[in-house]
């Protein structure tokens, strides 16, 4: 009789167990997922999954040995309309800046102070005219000893910003995915940036030229804040997209919402799909063939003629937004400033790179020789001449150097089919 309750009560049991969660004995699918709108982050435009023939046109012989003509196809993305402005910028060395200042001050600064789990209480505000405050921060200041003319000023050289990143090509090796004892922290990278851009590079890119006014004014003068930011080196374009990122899932996991991809520079193949804004084979984000409309009208801002900068309604960087905006609505791709990729730089890459999201990448250490540092540009700036300025005319810059001529913008991977779907 005892074996004939235990039989029944495990009985009851199997068909409670069955039954739970509403799955009615049939293959459901977990039914407790959370749901997903895409949703386009402020300042971005949808680049849609398609194909595209990549390498330069018949015209250029040269680099046509080393860029044949290939057909990729990339994935959809969403991409900003214009480059990274000077104001977009400094919202990020603001918030390291101030992320400095809360744990230097500490207490209701700081939530679970001296836990591992601890994190700053952005709820509380920092009274910069405190003087109680402004000696906590001394180290934040230059020295009175370095203050020119005696203006108490912050020490960028001290705004530090640490990102993370997982190698995903590291832990895919046969080695390390089918070994047990794996120990994942081995692919968790780190580095450690100086996130204040180079202002001196207008100073220091150029010999016998006074540009001296834009070294002091640039980054910092309202004029110029919806104007690209430049002087910001490739580790510091990838560290802008890490903390993009982390500002934006912050605010998605506080809400109870799922988080999206990361913010990342494109690829070089995303960037040069994306610029031509749906027209295959052609020299310019507009179409082409020409830097000017049949009305005679310049439509980017670039070097034209032999030197009449001018020319173009700019003389130096123009408004990200300036100019009309290609196909896909993204402004300034040909001209006003060069842009970052994610990609290094190859010659022979079209050779032996995927034809599925093309893409070559390796983390240069400060260590490595100089050519192992290069990282594709795209796009052309303001001092190019007409040819940099072609959809598909590559170059290059070492990721350790800032310029005032290289900015950069972001993307992010759609997840899903197409944004119609």
């Amino acid at each position: 009789m005892l074996k004939v309750r235990s039989f029944l009560a495990l009985s009851i049991l199997a068909i409670i167990a069955g039954c739970s969660g509403g799955y009615n004995g049939q293959l459901l699918g977990v039914l407790d997922r959370p749901e997903w709108n895409t949703i386009i982050p402020y300042g971005m435009v949808y680049i849609p999954s398609g194909t595209l023939h990549i390498g330069q046109n018949d015209e250029d012989m040269n680099n046509s040995l080393f860029q044949p003509s290939k057909s990729i196809s990339i994935q959809g993305f969403f991409m900003d309309e214009t480059e990274i402005t000077n104001n977009e910028y400094r919202q990020f060395v603001y918030w390291v800046r101030d992320s400095i200042a809360h744990i230097l001050i500490g207490g209701e600064h700081i939530i679970n102070e001296g836990e591992p789990n601890q994190r700053i209480n952005w709820r509380e505000t920092i009274d910069w005219e405190d003087e109680s405050i402004q000696e906590t921060l001394t180290s934040m200041y230059v020295p009175s000893n370095q203050q020119i003319l005696g203006r108490k000023e912050f020490d960028t050289r001290k705004l530090n910003y640490v990102y993370y990143w997982v190698d995903f090509k590291e832990a895919a090796r046969n080695v390390n995915r089918n070994n047990a004892d794996f120990d994942r922290s081995s692919v968790i990278k780190s580095d450690i940036v100086n996130v204040y851009p180079d202002t001196l590079a207008w100073v220091h890119d150029y010999t016998y030229s006074y540009n001296e006014p834009m070294t002091r004014n640039y980054f910092w003068h309202p004029a110029f804040d919806n104007y690209p930011v430049v002087g910001v080196k490739w580790k510091q374009a990838t560290a802008f997209g890490k903390w993009r990122s982390r500002l934006w899932n912050d605010f998605q996991t506080e809400r109870g919402e799922v988080i999206n991809d990361e913010f990342r520079l494109p690829t070089e193949s995303e960037w040069e799909y994306a610029s031509r804004g749906g027209r295959d084979h052609s020299p310019y984000p507009w179409g082409g063939p020409y830097m000017r409309n049949k009305k005679g009208c310049i439509l980017a801002n670039f070097k034209p003629g032999r030197g009449n900068y001018p020319d173009d309604g700019g003389f130096y960087t123009v408004k990200a937004d300036a100019y009309f905006p290609n196909d896909y609505g993204l402004y300034c791709m040909a001209g006003n400033v060069a842009e970052w990729t994610s990609t290094a730089y190859n010659e022979n890459s079209y050779h032996f790179v995927h034809d599925l999201n093309p893409d070559m990448q390796y983390n240069a250490q400060d260590s490595d020789p100089i050519t192992l540092k290069r990282k594709v540009i795209r796009g052309g700036s303001w001092k190019d001449i007409a040819y940099s300025c072609q959809t598909g005319t590559r170059n290059y810059e070492y990721q350790d150097t800032a310029k005032c001529y290289v900015g950069f913008r972001n993307v992010i991977t759609f997840l899903g089919r197409s944004i119609n779907d």
